[in-house]
């Protein structure tokens, strides 16, 4: 953390790349309940970040101070096995387009958002930041993955060779307002969100969990998340790569169960013990983001009755 930056100016030009996504939403909302009152958006037909053109003549229009890059190309395992030249495309072009086109717009302050997945596929536990590139990638979305590392690289590349103050970082697993809860695409909070509030609404006797439930996963809000890159921006965090998230996991049966409990659905867990567990685990060190200062607020049961609340609007 550096003394010598000071904190955004309220009426300060701030841009917020993918402001319809669930974490540039999240953003967004932290950055108006702060007080920010000139927050930079573009709608995709607006603005597509795959075309330099465009991104020059947005950043020199706009001339914005401080740059959130949350936009992404994102997908399940299926997307990312039969678009994996869209993703490393598109992913990397979005990178060097904002990272490359602020620093020609002389935007002195970026934030980066990457991916827990751009860590080796059989990590040591907890992840530590200094993994990186230590070992191979996830197979199933390694496109994606080495687009964002690219992205890390690129911001790092200009901090030495032009003194700017981008960062990056990599939250854990995320949920919250605006997630997908389409059951052929979303991850699996979300999805047991849908599949218990269906099971309840059916009245289902059972739930089926795929695996053994024994796999463990961490879980961030988005809107932690969030409340995290405008705490670094903010407090003028200009070091290398951070991890975010809560530094806490539990197995995909305690979370069923925990989704259960919040939905009110009351039936029997059943596993489909043909369909794969995954990973062991994937838990990221935040020793370095807990000696800055901040810590998640958000509790996990009381995130999902939040999350809970966003499907059942978003589905009436």
């Amino acid at each position: 953390m550096s003394d010598a930056a000071p904190a955004i100016a309220r009426d300060a030009p701030i841009y917020v790349a993918g402001h319809r996504g669930m974490v540039g939403s999240a953003i967004v909302r932290r950055l108006e309940a702060g007080g920010y009152g000139h927050i930079l958006t573009a709608t995709r037909a607006e603005l597509d970040l795959r075309d330099r053109r465009a991104v020059d003549a947005f950043l020199a229009a706009t001339r914005p101070a401080y740059i959130f890059v949350a936009a992404a190309k994102v997908g399940g395992i299926f997307a990312n096995a039969t678009q994996p030249a869209d993703f490393i495309a598109d992913n990397l072009a979005i990178a060097l387009n904002l990272i490359e086109g602020a620093h020609k717009a002389g935007v002195e302050r970026l934030l980066f958002l990457g991916s827990s997945c751009i860590y080796p596929r059989d990590c040591p536990q907890p992840i530590r930041e200094d993994y990186l590139l230590t070992g191979p990638l996830e197979p199933t979305n390694a496109p994606y993955a080495l687009a964002k590392i690219a992205g890390i690289g690129l911001a790092e590349a200009f901090n030495r060779q032009h003194g700017r103050r981008y960062v990056s970082v990599m939250p854990t697993n995320l949920y919250g307002t605006g997630d997908n809860y389409d059951l052929a695409t979303s991850h699996v909070l979300p999805a047991l969100i849908r599949k218990a509030h269906e099971a309840k609404l059916a009245g289902a006797p059972t739930l089926t969990l795929w695996g053994t439930g024994t796999p463990k996963r961490e879980f961030l809000h988005a809107d932690d998340l969030a409340d995290a890159c405008v705490f670094l921006m903010e407090t003028g965090y200009a070091g290398p790569l951070l991890n975010i998230g809560t530094g806490e996991d539990l197995a995909i049966r305690e979370l069923a169960d925990l989704v259960c409990r919040v939905v009110g659905y009351r039936g029997e867990i059943v596993h489909d013990l043909t369909k794969p567990d995954g990973t062991p685990r994937k838990l990221l060190d935040v020793s370095r983001l807990h000696a800055l200062g901040w810590r998640h607020r958000i509790g996990l049961e009381e995130g999902i009755a939040l999350a809970y609340a966003d499907f059942l609007a978003s589905a009436g």
